[in-house]
């Protein structure tokens, strides 16, 4: 006997990073023609849509101003969104995201949920864009300062609440809202894994989750010492696969391949399967 699938399947989220510095792929991308034909790669390969980012919000990054991230971004979400592919932006820049929307993206990615910039939200309003609100306790040269929680889930859903009625309170409709755990920032890699085991607590606010843990450092601690960054994407992909029955939205993930051939056995074998009891 076999359970029946989600009615909405998860979506993959590919990464594409237009920066020198990101911490999987920075600089691989920073041309504009190379950036363009990943983006085309990452669709091929089976992402339902793909964000773009011009800024690294690695561990110890420093700010960039929103003109070179744009110089970054545009002609990217331009030449993608001429080939039909769905997109979101990655900033936390208002101005980059107004520019974006425009330029064809229908999700604003801000990993701050509105807190870097005090026009963001005012700018996913105006839009009409899904802004996807991350947890976040500060920019990436001191969040590892600030990991200090309670009880990390209960803390993170009630700092997730707080920002919904605040992007709520300038405009931002609930039924355009998608919510994030941040995982990777202000958090350890015991807080990664507690929130990845407790991700129905967080459902319980209502509203869509998206769930990126591709290639991040707590995944890292699976691997050997100085194992290379792609030695990641298997555990992303195990990740994948087990959130897939869990009524998430949807992963972010680096290598969309494979997490997309995860998916695809986990479909074939109508996973999860239980025997008949006798």
């Amino acid at each position: 006997m076999t359970e029946s699938m989600p009615a909405t399947p998860m979506l993959v989220m590919g990464i594409l990073n237009v920066t020198p510095n990101s911490f999987s792929d920075g600089g691989r991308y920073l041309d504009h023609a190379a950036a363009i034909a990943h983006g085309r790669q990452l669709a091929e390969d089976g992402a339902d849509l793909i964000d773009v980012g011009g800024e690294s919000t690695r561990p110890g990054a420093e700010r960039i101003g929103s003109a070179e991230e744009q110089r970054r971004i545009l002609p990217v979400i331009r030449a993608l969104s001429a080939d039909g592919i769905r997109l979101s932006v990655d900033t936390m820049n208002a101005d980059t995201a107004r520019a974006s929307v425009n330029a064809g993206v229908e999700i604003i990615n801000d990993v701050s949920g509105g807190q870097a910039d005090p026009h963001m939200a005012a700018v996913a309003a105006e839009t009409g864009a899904t802004f996807l609100l991350s947890h976040w306790r500060g920019h990436s040269t001191d969040m590892d300062s600030r990991s200090l929680y309670d009880d990390v889930v209960s803390d993170v859903r009630a700092e997730l609440v707080a920002q919904l009625a605040s992007v709520e309170s300038a405009g931002v409709a609930r039924d355009r809202i998608i919510l994030d755990p941040g995982l990777g920032f202000a958090k350890t890699s015991d807080h990664n894994w507690q929130i990845l085991s407790r991700l129905d607590e967080l459902q319980s606010i209502g509203l869509p989750l998206l769930v990126g843990a591709s290639r991040k450092r707590f995944i890292g601690t699976l691997l050997d010492e100085g194992a290379p960054m792609a030695d990641r994407d298997l555990p992303t992909a195990v990740i994948s696969a087990l959130l897939a029955d869990a009524g998430i939205w949807g992963v972010r993930v680096h290598n969309v391949r494979a997490t997309a051939v995860a998916l695809d056995v986990r479909r074939r074998l109508g996973w999860p399967a239980r025997a008949r009891l006798a």
